[in-house]
């Protein structure tokens, strides 16, 4: 969708993400740069340990950024004036600024996790960031609501506008999943990177794509259903039928199935079914409407 914006790779005009400053150049530098996006200034110095460690992997994830971010590294021992008026009195010290105005800081040499962790805070407190968010909401509610078309197209502007935004990529990869493709789902899963392959939401899709691989061919599968029209009781059929629909993306029909040998034996087979049916509602996802529709169900006959 085009009514997401997003700054160019390098940020306005195309330039490094990462810049050394000055006291004299700190005005530009920071406070009027930061109406274009988020600064991160960096209080260092030469004979800091911790500025060491930490310097490098602000770099890093700076740059991972795509100029949604910006790095400006300050030397206070030949700049001490800006540091001094920002109250620094250890090193290493990060200052955010946003729309010209010092918007979050920390100090100390943090892990890269809580970098990242930092970043994205500030991140999402922006223009864009709330925009982002907003538009992966939509795309979940039209999820949903069974608009899979609608949903693909929103998350695919967020994923081209956040190349990083796991919500979005998990998002589109399960919209190809609920229209039986799993390549292209697994397609879009590797766009997230090898680092975050074990983030839940990436692993629940991943899932789904493992179920899919096991699908039987639409012989097969009108031959289970025929058996169960005929022999309604057999809640053995009826499971098979369901882990059949399963694989085939059709979460509703496998919950209804699952859920009607619940109905008749809420313990069949040690719980065999209802095991099934929390699996189900794992690899679907939880803004599936066969899980919203599914927990619902089977906390009424849970708590009847």
């Amino acid at each position: 969708m085009s009514d997401i914006t997003l700054g160019t790779p390098g940020g306005p005009g195309g330039g490094d993400n990462i810049k050394d400053s000055t006291d004299q150049t700190f005005m530009a530098d920071v406070v009027e740069a930061s109406n274009q996006q988020p600064v991160l200034v960096d209080f260092w110095a030469p004979w800091c340990g911790p500025c060491k460690s930490l310097g490098p992997l602000l770099e890093k994830v700076v740059n991972e950024q795509q100029g949604k971010v910006k790095l400006v590294k300050i030397n206070i021992d030949e700049n001490p004036g800006i540091a001094g008026q920002l109250g620094v009195r250890s090193i290493p010290a990060v200052f955010a600024f946003d729309k010209g105005r010092p918007a979050d800081a920390f100090q100390g040499a943090l892990p890269e996790g809580q970098i990242r962790e930092f970043i994205s805070k500030l991140l999402s407190g922006t223009d864009q960031g709330q925009q982002i968010q907003e538009a992966v909401e939509r795309a979940g509610d039209l999820f949903k609501a069974g608009d899979i078309a609608q949903a693909a197209q929103l998350y695919g502007a967020v994923v081209e506008a956040d190349p990083e935004n796991i919500e979005a990529i998990a998002g589109l990869a399960r919209c190809y999943v609920s229209n039986g493709d799993s390549e292209k789902a697994s397609q879009i899963l590797d766009m997230a990177g090898p680092d975050k392959q074990s983030d839940p939401a990436i692993e629940r899709v991943r899932k789904a794509i493992d179920l899919m691989a096991d699908a039987p061919a639409d012989d097969e599968l009108a031959a289970l259903n025929d058996r169960v029209s005929n022999d309604p009781g057999n809640h053995a059929q009826r499971f098979e039928l369901a882990e059949a629909l399963m694989a085939r993306g059709d979460n509703k029909g496998a919950a209804d199935h699952l859920l009607k040998i619940l109905s008749d034996d809420l313990g069949w087979e040690d719980g065999k079914a209802k095991a099934k049916l929390l699996e189900l509602f794992e690899a679907a996802g939880e803004k599936d409407p066969a899980t919203i529709e599914g927990r619902r169900r089977l906390s009424s006959l849970m708590f009847a």
